[in-house]
């Protein structure tokens, strides 16, 4: 299976960098992982929302000049939260359906334009918590892995 990474921005914390490149190579077992990392707009404060808006839209401009063809998964908190097990069984039920390439979209720290949110096959939620997006891709990257593990059935999953 293809997964593949869209997100905006990119990783600065040394820390953050050492836990994606330890779950790379644990889910290089599992899949062909690719992470596209597409450049964040500068955000000076006290925006309006419509300033806000502008910048969703020109970072979203990039995340679909960046998608892959597959099924598009995009994390906002607005998206639907499952279990661990209830998103190994969707990544589950996608390959077994034929999708060999799944999309996930992390977007920048003013979230995602309802654009993509509209496009997406699919929003998921890890949980009605705001998190950086650089530390929500390695939840992201943990949460495959564990996936993955569910899948499979070996021990990791507690």
């Amino acid at each position: 299976m293809n997964i593949n990474i869209i997100c905006i921005g990119k990783i600065k914390e040394a820390y953050i960098k050492a836990g994606l490149d330890e779950y790379s190579k644990r889910l290089s077992k599992y899949c062909k992982l690719n992470v596209v990392e597409l450049e964040d707009e500068r955000i000076p404060e006290k925006l309006s929302e419509k300033e806000l808006e502008i910048i969703r839209k020109t970072e979203s401009a990039r995340i679909k000049s960046a998608l892959k063809s597959g099924y598009t998964i995009a994390l906002d908190f607005r998206g639907k939260q499952l279990t661990s097990e209830e998103f190994a069984e969707k990544i589950e039920s996608l390959g077994i359906s034929g999708q060999s390439s799944i999309n996930f979209i992390i977007g920048g720290s003013v979230g995602l334009a309802e654009e993509i949110r509209k496009a997406s096959d699919f929003v998921l939620s890890f949980s009605n918590l705001t998190f950086p997006h650089q530390l929500m891709r390695l939840i992201l990257f943990e949460q495959l892995f564990r996936c993955f593990k569910i899948i499979k059935g070996e021990t990791y999953h507690k």
